[in-house]
C-alpha cells in the first residue's frame, strides 16, 4: 500500500511539471511582452543559479587555500624551529669549548619534562638521571645564562631548583674584570634579576654585561647572565643593581648540566682547613 502511494504522487507531480511547462510555452508564445518576462525571469533564474555556483567554488577554494596556507605556516615553523636549534647548538658549542677550558666540568645535553614559572618557588625536570652521570648540585645552564640547580636525581631524570626560585642567588660579576656579589631573581619578571651588595665607591656603568663570577664550585666562570641597568642605594651602605636576564624561561626547550669533577676535592680542602 505505501509503495502504490508513493508510484502514485510521482506521477501527479511529473504530470504538474508538464503542464507547467505547457502553460509557459502558450504564454510565451501569445505576446512579446509574456515572452519578456519569462526571458527576464529565466535569466534572474541563471543568474542566481550561476552566483550560488560561483559562491560554493569559491568556498570550496577558500578552504584549498586555507589548507595550503596552514601547510606553509607549518613548514616556515618547522624551518625556523630548526634555525633555532642549529643557533643554540653552535652557542652550545662556544659554551662548551669555553666551560672545557677550565678543565673541572663535565657538560651534558638535557631536555626538559617539566618546568614551573608561576610561583615564587619554581622548579625544573630534565630527561637525565644517575644512569647518565649526572649528581646533585650540578649546574644547570645554557649559552644564555643559568637556569638552576639540581637538587635530586633519579635513574632516568632529575629535579632542580630554577633560577626564578627566592631562595636561590648565583655569584655574579660586572663586566669581565669587575667586582662580584650575589645575582637572585627579583620575583616578579622573569627576565629580571637583582645583583645586591655592590660597594658605594664602586661604579657602575649601565649596559655592562654581568657573567657568573666562577666563586662558586656549582658553575664555571664566564657565563654571560645579562646587561646591567638601574642602580639603587640600599640603607645607605650598597648599591643594589637591576640586571635584564639573556635567558627566556619561556623559550627553552633543552639546557646543560654541568658537574664539577673537583668537588670533592675542594670539599674536602675545605673541611681540613675548617679544623684548623
Amino acid at each position: 500500500m505505501p509503495r502504490r502511494d508513493t508510484v502514485y504522487r510521482i506521477v501527479c507531480a511529473a504530470v504538474f511539471i508538464l503542464m507547467e511547462v505547457a502553460a509557459f510555452t502558450l504564454v510565451g508564445g501569445s505576446g512579446r511582452l509574456q515572452s519578456t518576462w519569462i526571458l527576464r525571469a529565466a535569466n534572474s533564474v541563471r543568474g542566481a543559479l550561476w552566483g550560488v555556483g560561483e559562491n560554493i567554488g569559491r568556498y570550496i577554494s577558500l578552504g584549498r587555500e586555507n589548507k595550503n596556507l596552514s601547510e606553509e605556516n607549518i613548514r616556515l615553523h618547522m624551518a625556523l624551529m630548526a634555525g633555532m636549534e642549529e643557533e643554540d647548538r653552535q652557542k652550545a658549542d662556544s659554551l662548551a669549548e669555553a666551560v672545557n677550558g677550565y678543565g673541572c666540568f663535565n657538560l651534558s645535553p638535557a631536555n626538559i619534562v617539566k618546568m614551573s614559572r608561576n610561583s615564587q618557588h619554581n622548579y625544573i625536570i630534565l630527561d637525565k638521571g644517575s644512569e647518565d652521570g649526572i649528581q646533585e648540585q650540578s649546574g644547570i645552564i645554557t649559552p644564555y645564562g643559568v637556569v638552576g640547580i639540581v637538587n635530586a636525581v633519579g635513574k632516568h631524570f632529575c629535579y632542580g631548583i630554577s633560577f626564578l626560585n627566592k631562595d636561590l642567588s648565583v655569584s655574579a660579576r660586572l663586566g669581565r674584570d669587575g667586582i662580584a656579589g650575589p645575582l637572585e631573581w627579583k620575583g616578579t619578571d622573569t627576565r629580571t634579576a637583582l645583583l645586591k651588595d655592590i660597594p658605594m665607591h664602586y661604579e657602575v656603568t649601565p649596559g655592562d654585561t654581568v657573567w657568573t663570577s666562577g666563586y662558586s664550585d656549582l658553575f664555571p666562570a664566564g657565563i654571560p647572565l645579562g646587561t646591567a641597568g638601574e642602580v639603587n642605594t640600599v640603607g645607605g651602605t650598597s648599591h643594589q643593581v637591576t640586571v635584564s636576564l639573556f635567558q627566556d624561561f619561556y623559550a627553552l626547550r633543552t639546557v646543560i648540566i654541568a658537574t664539577n669533577t673537583g668537588r670533592d676535592e675542594i670539599h674536602e680542602l675545605e673541611k681540613r682547613e675548617g679544623r684548623r
